[in-house]
């Protein structure tokens, strides 16, 4: 006989665990939040059926999981209703860092160069669901392809399915990413609410949890400022790579030429969206840089700055990607820059950085001794203007390991 509702369901299971007493018991429920629909009862079934049995049986465990972060914590962890405080621990399941995604492919018999390891990562982060269509035998190029650029690909349509299945009125969110993406990856909370039109209360104050605790974005407080003065980032590889490049072209078909990626990398916007992709990998690497300069046990906050200009000053403004504040009295300022061969550091660009280690001096006023940190790919080009202004380096070598 099938059950018609979920109370029927787990009235029988819990005839079927009472037949089991003395083994070990564990129910699982993935996704929970796609079964909990509105009008499905699951939720309240659940904690009645726990309440008034499952917990009284010593040998059994109840898993629960789902995705959709904002559910699991309104609807479970934080709710008042019959689970309240009955919850023993809370796994939040994070994607694999560049390190294990490099293993995970090796595992697969998938030998990729750690530059086209990285540039799959700031495609698709460390999702084991993405990593596992990689192909053996093919270059990052062909995979990104394939994957992003064909109608057929996992990549090509993920996004706005993603957003949909995660968040309630998605398009309050859609909108928050997007203008975060189009003002150079980085808004206070008041910019974002003047661009985006919301009040600043309750409502945008948990649409910007939803997209913390899903791992679209992360908060960080600007050297120098206080907690109101917070700064949104976008650290979702996956995100970053689709609004910059799918997105524009999802409406142009027909899609699926196998050079479109190989082309792309000729146009400006590669340079861009690179940056801000490098970027958001070495902010989830934290611990792989302080570890590469022997600083992880001296790492107080970790920040970024940004000084604007007043109009009409003929003082450029400047920008510092990462800022590690050390209990030691010392400041590391970090630059942070992709390439796919040593990064020559030219006399034009040795002039930008003395502006903006001077700036910070005279503007931030940290009294600290500052250390130029330079975090790239493939290392810095020893020459005059290295040797003179780059104290420490951290390259994908270290994000590796």
């Amino acid at each position: 006989m099938t059950p018609l509702t979920w109370k029927e369901a787990f009235s029988i299971l819990t005839i079927l665990i009472q037949k089991c007493r003395g083994q070990k018991i564990t129910l699982f429920f993935d996704e929970l939040p796609w079964l909990a629909t509105r009008r499905s009862g699951v939720l309240e079934a659940l904690d009645y059926e726990w309440n008034s049995n499952w917990s009284q049986i010593s040998d059994l465990k109840l898993i629960v999981c789902g995705s959709a972060a904002s559910w699991m914590l309104d609807k479970l962890i934080n709710a008042k209703g019959g689970l309240y405080n009955r919850i023993t621990d809370v796994i939040y399941l994070k994607p694999f860092s560049l390190g294990e995604s490099n293993s995970y492919l090796k595992s697969k018999g998938i030998k990729l160069s750690a530059m086209q390891v990285l540039e799959l990562y700031m495609v698709m982060g460390g999702v084991p669901h993405y990593l596992n269509q990689v192909e053996k035998g093919r270059s990052s190029a062909q995979i990104i392809n394939s994957m992003c650029f064909n109608e057929a690909g996992l990549l090509f349509s993920e996004f706005n399915r993603l957003f949909e299945s995660l968040f309630d009125n998605s398009e309050d969110h859609y909108k928050i990413i997007r203008k975060i993406s189009k003002n150079g990856n980085s808004m206070s909370r008041n910019e974002l609410l003047m661009e985006t039109g919301h009040k600043s209360g309750g409502g945008f104050k948990k649409k910007i949890q939803e997209l913390k605790l899903s791992g679209f974005v992360q908060e960080f407080v600007p050297y120098g400022k206080k907690s109101r003065d917070v700064a949104i980032k976008i650290i979702d590889e996956y995100t970053l790579f689709f609004l910059q490049w799918i997105e524009p072209i999802q409406l142009k078909t027909p899609m699926g030429s196998s050079k479109y990626w190989i082309n792309a990398f000729k146009q400006p916007n590669y340079r861009i969206w690179s940056g801000y992709a490098f970027e958001a990998v070495c902010m989830k690497h934290i611990d792989n840089i302080l570890k590469a300069i022997e600083i992880e046990n001296v790492a107080g906050e970790i920040g970024n700055w940004r000084h604007i200009s007043r109009k009409g000053s003929k003082q450029a403004g400047a920008q510092i990607d990462m800022v590690i504040d050390r209990v030691d009295n010392s400041i590391n300022v970090c630059e942070i820059k992709f390439s796919n061969e040593e990064y020559i550091i030219t006399k034009d660009y040795a002039k930008k950085l003395l502006h903006k280690k001077d700036l910070f001096e005279n503007v931030a006023k940290p009294k600290k001794q500052i250390f130029l940190t330079m975090i790239t790919t493939m290392g810095v080009k020893k020459n005059l203007y290295s040797d003179d202004l780059v104290d420490s380096e951290v390259t994908l070598k270290d994000l590796l390991n």
